[in-house]
């Protein structure tokens, strides 16, 4: 026999054996039961003689709803756990209060700028420092200008002339007589140079060199640009002078605070790191932008400033104060507000409490102002009320576990019993075969 018919032969027999065997089990092997399952628990019967009612999962729920009311009720033990307190709601003043850091600047209207309006150079300098203290009408330098000279002398000149010839004859020139001098008066003026420079000249006729440049103000030096010998042109700024006995304070008031600040309202300025300066100031103005970032508008605050102790650019507390009068209020954690709704916890006693839907107005002080659905001197849940909602939906939910239609805990019937998984055998005659 050939090798190839060899194996043939040894294939043919292999699938014979298989198939003889897959006969003998289907056909003399019987599965052995299954075990059979433990009988179910019967009822116990009743006494009366009725049949039993079908098994439930007893559910006792801790909360008591009573029919028609939506009262919760929670044993004391529970709510002394759940640290609830109970306030009164009652009536009293009621303040709202703003608070806002401010920045410190000068007030825009004590600042003076000094210039001059002709040219020349500065001859001796008598204030030389930023932060110098000066008072109005104070010389701050003096200067030498040509323009001075010469008009002093045409001043001379026209004050001669009108000695002499206003007692003319002749009405045109007496008249052109005072007018020249006026005008050249008039030119001083409009240089600054005060009445008193003007009357000593008249008084000792004498053409002055320099001429001295006043204070326009009281006040200190924030800025100094003037330099002895320095030649200087119209209109250049040599000094900054700010009077700081009265300041301004600049604060961010949020948009929904905005309607209730009014001008003229009190506010208490404090310092963080001096407590015990506490200053009053009062509301001039409201800015009428706001700032698109941060939702805030400047309000500005004045007041004076003694001892100058506020500095520009310094941070102040600043303090608004606004009497509402008396209200009908109860602590803020005495409202659950869900966006829609306001509700509260009424006190019925012996664990009874009634959820209300409020209505309520201000916030101020840690309390919340009740316009709507709270009598005076109803005993409310002060504390922990969330606590109390949370509670009071999960027992409602496993409350509804043992309504009829929801028993989430009946027997199912007893599936049937399947066969078990046959596994082959070992040892079996004829399993091992060789090449298999």
């Amino acid at each position: 026999m050939t090798k190839r018919q060899d194996w043939r032969f040894r294939r043919l027999w292999a699938v014979g054996l298989i198939t003889s065997l897959l006969f003998v089990g289907c056909g003399n092997e019987q599965p052995s039961p299954p075990e059979a399952p433990a009988p179910a628990t019967q009822p116990p019967a009743d006494h009366g003689g009725h049949e039993a009612a079908p098994e439930q999962k007893e559910t006792a729920p801790p909360m008591a709803v009573p029919s028609g009311t939506d009262m919760v009720t929670i044993s004391p033990q529970r709510l002394q756990e759940i640290g609830v307190k109970f306030e009164e709601a009652t009536r009293r003043p009621l303040d709202k209060v703003i608070r806002t850091v401010g920045l410190v600047v000068i007030d825009e209207r004590r600042q003076a700028r000094v210039n001059i309006k002709f040219s020349g150079w500065i001859d001796q300098l008598l204030v030389s420092a930023t932060g110098d203290h000066v008072k109005k009408g104070q010389i701050l330098f003096t200067i030498y200008s040509p323009d001075l000279v010469a008009t002093q002398r045409e001043y001379l000149l026209a004050l001669q002339a009108k000695k002499e010839l206003g007692g003319s004859s002749y009405p045109e020139v007496a008249q052109g007589a005072v007018e020249l001098l006026e005008d050249v008066k008039r030119r001083f003026q409009l240089w600054d140079i005060t009445e008193d420079h003007i009357r000593d000249l008249e008084r000792t006729g004498q053409v002055l060199r320099t001429l001295p440049i006043h204070s326009p103000i009281t006040g200190t030096v924030i800025k100094r640009e003037a330099l002895a010998g320095a030649y200087v042109e119209p209109g250049t700024e040599l000094y900054i002078i700010a009077d700081l006995s009265h300041i301004w304070i600049l604060g961010d008031i949020y948009e929904y605070e905005l309607p209730s600040i009014r001008l003229g309202q009190e506010a208490k300025v404090t310092l963080s790191y001096d407590p015990a300066t506490v200053l009053t100031a009062r509301v001039t103005f409201i800015y009428p932008t706001l700032d698109p970032k941060t939702r805030t508008a400047k309000v500005r605050f004045e007041l004076d400033n003694p001892g100058e102790k506020l500095k520009p650019e310094m941070y102040a507390n600043v303090e608004v104060r606004i009497p509402l009068g008396n209200r009908l209020v109860v602590p803020q954690g005495a409202v659950l507000a869900t966006g829609t709704r306001n509700i509260l916890f009424v006190d019925r006693g012996q664990g009874r409490l009634e959820p209300r839907d409020v209505q309520i107005g201000v916030t101020a002080e840690g309390y919340y102002e009740i316009q709507k659905g709270l009598a005076p001197g109803e005993r409310v849940v002060a504390s922990a009320a969330f606590l109390i909602d949370s509670e009071s939906q999960l027992r409602s939910a496993l409350g509804m576990m043992g309504m009829p239609g929801m028993e989430m805990d009946k027997k199912s019937p007893a599936p049937t019993p399947s066969a078990p998984e046959q596994k082959p055998e070992q040892g079996k005659p004829g399993m091992n075969m060789p090449g298999m």
